[in-house]
């Protein structure tokens, strides 16, 4: 799972402010750390007033299960949705949710396998940010999140459909 120094955040290079940390993850005392569902649901109750400060953001698998796990989930400042691999679709649909379900209004994260073919499809779905594998290329990742200009049917970021959009 990455944790570059560098993200997409919002359509630029930026600095990653955040730090993706393991299960056995045991200094839940910093800030600016992306921890996994398991381990804040374990320390929910220590960790709650800082999760409302903006200082932990949360890791969810393309598996979770938002229907039966979402308390206090948009609260968070960042979550992250992993993508073990490019041709693991599900994070998209936990975005999706997320955003239109569930009310999440802060930075969307993907994270790990997902490819530059990809990118733009991702923001439509309502991610904000992107954490890449060391191997995919950061400036050409930028540049794909623009390489379609108009998108037919409705979205995260186009709610409205394209005939409707028509002058």
């Amino acid at each position: 799972m990455p944790n570059n120094t560098l993200v997409i955040k919002d359509g630029k290079i930026t600095d990653n402010l955040w730090k993706i940390v393991s299960e056995d993850h045991s200094d839940l005392t910093q800030d600016g750390i992306i921890l996994p569902y398991s381990l804040w649901l374990a320390n929910q109750n220590e960790l709650s007033q800082r999760v409302s400060e903006g200082k932990i953001g949360l890791l969810l698998e393309g598996d979770h299960n938002l229907q039966e796990q979402n308390e206090g989930i948009a609260d968070f400042a960042l979550i992250a949705i992993n993508f073990p691999g490019f041709m693991d679709g599900r994070g998209f649909s936990v975005a999706r949710l997320l955003r239109e379900r569930y009310g999440f209004t802060g930075e969307l994260r993907a994270s790990g396998g997902v490819i530059r073919d990809q990118l733009c499809y991702l923001q439509r779905c309502g991610f904000s940010s992107f954490d890449l594998d060391a191997d995919i290329n950061i400036e050409a990742a930028v540049e794909s999140l623009n390489d379609f200009s108009e998108g037919y049917q409705i979205s995260v970021d186009l709610p409205t459909p394209l005939f409707r959009r028509r002058a």
